[in-house]
């Protein structure tokens, strides 16, 4: 049986609806909605909420708000970029980390409860098949 694009495309919104619904009481213990996690999880890697918007798929007016709500709560901070004075790049405070481990530990603790339906097998397969989806070739894959 084919099963199209559009279906596991479905499903696998559904399971991180599911995921990300079973972590929300942790999340918001934290201080955080589901949209400022996944801001503050990109900061590290994209600094710039421009980045973070491109990375995200995220409007960028949305995004400014998600950052200023982190700034706020203590968990980001601005600082003037070295390399272009007339931009300001994101940086994650201590507490911010905090927050952003945390919330990912809550987030793979849920994950991995479903993973435990998966053979290990099927495990190995799963993440294959997301690096093939991905574009990623297997010398990118060798440093996971």
């Amino acid at each position: 049986m084919l099963v199209d694009g559009a279906q596991l495309w479905t499903l696998n919104q559904r399971l991180l609806a599911v995921v990300l619904d079973a972590c929300a009481r942790e999340l918001a213990e934290l201080g955080l909605e589901t949209k400022e996690f996944f801001v503050l999880a990109e900061v590290e890697a994209s600094p710039y909420p421009a980045e973070i918007a491109t990375a995200l798929l995220l409007p960028k007016a949305s995004v400014t708000v998600y950052v200023r709500n982190l700034v706020a709560k203590g968990f980001v901070r601005r600082e003037i970029d070295e390399a272009d004075l007339r931009r300001h790049r994101l940086v994650l405070t201590d507490e911010g980390r905090g927050a952003r481990d945390r919330a990912l530990a809550a987030l793979a603790a849920e994950y991995d409860r479903r993973l435990a339906r998966v053979t290990p097998q099927d495990r190995v397969e799963l993440r294959r098949i997301l690096n093939v989806m991905l574009g990623r070739t297997e010398s990118d894959r060798t440093g996971e």
